[in-house]
């Protein structure tokens, strides 16, 4: 008697590489596998040595680093998200008079234009000094934890208001603001409206970044893909994915549905710019390893934000793999998981191909009619 074998190899080899996929990126562990004993390089080494094809990666059910679509946005339970609030955030977020010669607006440097950055190497500050830092992006900057490269400010709220008060940048102090802001009659009518209570500084950086929560990118191809739409990449696209999940290893910092696990790295980046010395995170938590660290920034969108790294040190994304692929820097701190990556010349172009899967779809903002 002849009995019909009811083992699927094909699921079991797909879950199996979902499996080993899942544990190399830290994003689940199953069966009491544990990881805590090795170190950031061996992760590395060990995914890179992962090898699937674009149809077993079709096969997949959830992808490694808990990559994947954008979620809800969720708002602070003391800044939920109302029309009127998100309207009068748009106004300031454009209005040159939050700045102390009226010449700079939020929307100066966050361009809508310029995938909400600047296009420049550095930002340009008050009285048109260059400044120390590219202008990083507000889109998806909802999902972060932290806000600016150094990540010193814990929330959009914080993150509105620094760059207002910063004498190097729009330079003007929080009370002068607040003093302009009520002597226009619209503004104090819509302050009224959505808070209840007459205009303050702090409101001011709850209505921008109830604004900035909105500029958010859905819908790329690779979300559709991860939706369930096998077609949605083509075959040099797939090919970059799994480069980046593997030989790459770029989801090792580059995870989540925002593509940043918002951590800060020293990656030996040559300091370029009027700063001789940048010491990033370190700023901010005064630790030795933290010197030179900066926030792994979101991959979404990134061929729209050109150029790259914190001091807008590369043009082009072929420059940032070939820093990558070369093993980063040299510093004395640079992270365990930047190692050299030996990619060929069409496996760099088939990640750009992935990166460029990346751009969703835009939020439609004009500038609005100001009081």
């Amino acid at each position: 008697m002849f009995f019909k074998d009811s083992f699927n190899r094909l699921s079991f080899v797909s879950t199996l590489i979902s499996l080993i996929f899942s544990l190399i990126s830290g994003d689940i562990l199953h069966a009491g596998v544990s990881l805590e004993n090795t170190s950031k390089r061996e992760d590395v080494e060990k995914a890179r040595r992962v090898i699937v094809t674009p149809k077993e990666l079709d096969r997949m059910s959830k992808l490694p680093g808990d990559i994947g679509p954008l979620p809800k946005i969720t708002a602070p339970s003391d800044n939920p998200q109302i029309k009127a609030k998100i309207e009068l955030g748009k106004m300031l977020f454009f209005d040159k008079r939050l700045s102390g010669d009226n010449s700079i607006s939020c929307a100066s440097c966050h361009d809508p234009r310029k995938g909400f950055s600047d296009g420049k190497e550095r930002a340009i500050g008050f009285g048109g000094m260059e400044l120390g830092r590219h202008t990083p992006t507000i889109l998806n900057a909802a999902y972060n934890s932290l806000q600016f490269w150094d990540g010193r400010a814990p929330s959009l709220e914080k993150q509105a208001l620094g760059p207002i008060e910063a004498k190097v940048e729009m330079n003007l102090r929080g009370d002068e603001l607040v003093s302009r802001l009520k002597k226009i009659p619209e503004y104090n009518k819509r302050f009224q409206e959505v808070f209840g209570e007459d205009v303050n500084f702090t409101n001011v950086g709850k209505a921008i970044a109830a604004f900035e929560r909105t500029i958010v990118t859905p819908d790329s191809p690779f979300d559709r893909y991860a939706g369930g739409d096998k077609k949605a990449l083509n075959e040099q696209e797939k090919r970059g994915l799994i480069l980046f999940l593997g030989k790459a290893a770029c989801s090792q910092c580059h995870s989540g549905p925002n593509f940043s696990d918002n951590s800060f790295y020293a990656l030996g980046v040559n300091q370029k710019g009027p700063l001789k010395e940048d010491f990033g995170r370190y700023a901010v938590t005064k630790k030795d390893e933290d010197k030179g660290a900066f926030k792994t920034p979101t991959l979404r969108n990134i061929a729209l934000i050109a150029p790259y790294m914190h001091d807008g040190a590369f043009k082009t994304l072929e420059e940032v793999i070939d820093f990558y692929n070369d093993g980063g820097g040299s510093v004395f701190n640079k992270s365990e998981k930047i190692v050299k990556l030996n990619l060929t010349a069409e496996e760099k172009k088939d990640l750009i191909a992935f990166l460029n899967a990346l751009t969703g779809k835009l939020p439609e903002v004009t500038e609005p009619q100001l009081p």
